[in-house]
């Protein structure tokens, strides 16, 4: 398996910057995130996104994935026939990304019933399945024509709160370039995310990797990987079970105090270890 980092790791905001500091603390790859105005954004050109991936292999940097924030403002599930319409136009731009970087997978936010985190629009749970379930179908295509995977993320989102039920969801799609992008800490608020891989087996196309601590209850939970209650041998047997060899990429929260790199040498360290590299 290659070791990823994500963007949102970060405290330093000059992408080259951040390039060079996951080069330094070992990662082979890192997943870049699109959002509304940056290096990689709505806004970019094709020249814009090549400018980025020639950077990435100046630096000695693998590019493998690009997620997006957007979702949590913008989604399919939304009662506004607006927001989900340019939902959809930000997968797209993804999906167009992606391939211009030679990635192979985007991260998508399917939508939510509620986001735990930030409370606002609450959509019943049927609807907002399937209005997701809608908007795949019609984006599937897309990844298709482009040959890049969409990987539907397990979020705090109160939707899809079973591997079964996101199992059988991906399959309602019905598209082999439509699986998912499973998230191995936000599942242990309340289950187990060894479960959630042998279920899932050959739909997961992507691996993030975070550690979190059950008591906490909220996002305070997300601790230093190894520093959490994820059962990272398990996982790692479950991995292996399924024939997993693909990008496990660290999603952290970087602290904004005092030499907040530390993190990204941290979180190698701690990844090298789960990997069994020496």
């Amino acid at each position: 398996m290659k070791k990823g980092i994500s963007i949102w790791s970060f405290a330093e905001t000059d992408l080259r910057k951040c390039m060079e500091l996951a080069k330094s603390a070992g990662f082979d790859g890192i997943e870049l995130a699109l959002d509304e105005d940056s290096m990689v954004s709505m806004k970019s050109t094709k020249e814009d996104i090549l400018e980025v991936k020639k950077m990435a292999e100046e630096i000695g940097l693998e590019l493998y994935s690009v997620a997006s924030g957007l979702y949590w403002q913008y989604n399919y599930t939304s009662a506004n026939p607006e927001n989900v319409k340019y939902a959809k136009e930000i997968t797209k731009k993804q999906l167009q990304v992606a391939a211009w970087l030679g990635c192979d997978t985007i991260l998508v936010v399917p939508g939510a019933v509620e986001v735990a985190f930030d409370p606002g629009e609450v959509v019943e749970y049927d609807v907002a399945y399937e209005r997701a379930l809608e908007a795949l179908r019609e984006l599937a295509p897309v990844a298709e024509e482009l040959n890049v995977h969409i990987g539907v993320e397990n979020v705090w989102n109160r939707f899809l709160l079973s591997p079964m039920e996101m199992r059988d969801f991906i399959d309602k799609v019905g598209s082999t370039h439509v699986g998912s992008y499973f998230d191995v800490g936000n599942v242990l608020y309340d289950g187990y995310p060894e479960h959630w891989i042998k279920i899932l087996n050959k739909r997961i196309k992507k691996v993030h990797f975070k550690d979190y601590r059950r008591a906490a209850g909220d996002l305070y939970g997300f601790v230093d990987l190894l520093a959490g209650e994820v059962n990272y041998p398990s996982v790692m047997a479950q991995l292996e079970n399924i024939g997993y060899d693909n990008w496990v990429t660290a999603e952290m929260l970087p602290p904004y105090t005092h030499y907040p790199e530390t993190i990204l040498y941290n979180t190698s360290n701690s990844m090298d270890k789960i990997l069994g590299r020496k």
